[in-house]
């Protein structure tokens, strides 16, 4: 499969009517400490508006409530992985793309043939405190010779300004959620990212 080049990720579903109509086609809804009807219907919503806007949507975490709902894609961390009924998923038609910080979860990543793989952080972030060090340029050459075909996803600390580095290393796709969800105009930053990975990735 080809993953669009930008992969915006979205803490609420509100984001969506403000940056799908720039163009964004791979979304991710990452919900964090809510209640299930409340993430529920997030997901439904968010599922209306992507397919009339003709965009990917991608429910991280709560694979349950994507396979009730009749989501096409679900994003793993490792620590949904020991919990997640994958064989159901697949059965559905679900995609899977699976997060990995490590060799070891690499290696295990690649059991469930997700549809792609997620390394991260490529570089310093400030959403979270990371257990990890940053991966660096290097690592995303490495895990692109190791998983290809299957599409690598490079997030943390990625910024329009090193998104050529990164599709030179290998990535196939850039995750960004701070670099546009927390700028002062994020419908224009979503659209320089846009134009950016396009040609960054040619």
């Amino acid at each position: 499969m080809k993953l669009h080049p930008f992969y915006l990720i979205v803490d609420d579903v509100s984001w969506l009517s403000r940056l799908l109509p720039v163009g964004v086609k791979l979304v991710q809804l990452r919900i964090k400490d809510r209640s299930d009807e409340d993430i529920r219907e997030q997901v439904v919503t968010a599922k209306g508006l992507c397919a009339r806007a003709g965009a990917c949507l991608i429910v991280n975490d709560y694979w349950r409530i994507a396979l009730d709902e009749g989501c096409d894609f679900v994003h793993l961390g490792q620590a949904d992985l020991d919990e997640a009924d994958v064989p159901a998923l697949k059965r559905a038609g679900v995609r899977i793309g699976i997060s990995t910080h490590s060799h070891e979860e690499l290696e295990r990543a690649l059991t469930f043939s997700p549809d792609y793989i997620a390394l991260g952080p490529i570089y310093p972030t400030t959403l979270k405190v990371m257990p990890w060090a940053p991966q660096g340029l290097e690592r995303i050459a490495e895990w692109k010779r190791r998983i290809a075909p299957i599409p690598l996803v490079a997030i943390g600390g990625v910024t329009v300004e090193r998104l050529p580095g990164v599709f030179k290393a290998g990535a196939d796709s850039a995750a960004v959620v701070s670099d546009v969800l927390r700028h002062a105009t994020p419908e224009v930053r979503a659209s320089e990212w846009i134009a950016a990975t396009r040609e960054a990735a040619l």
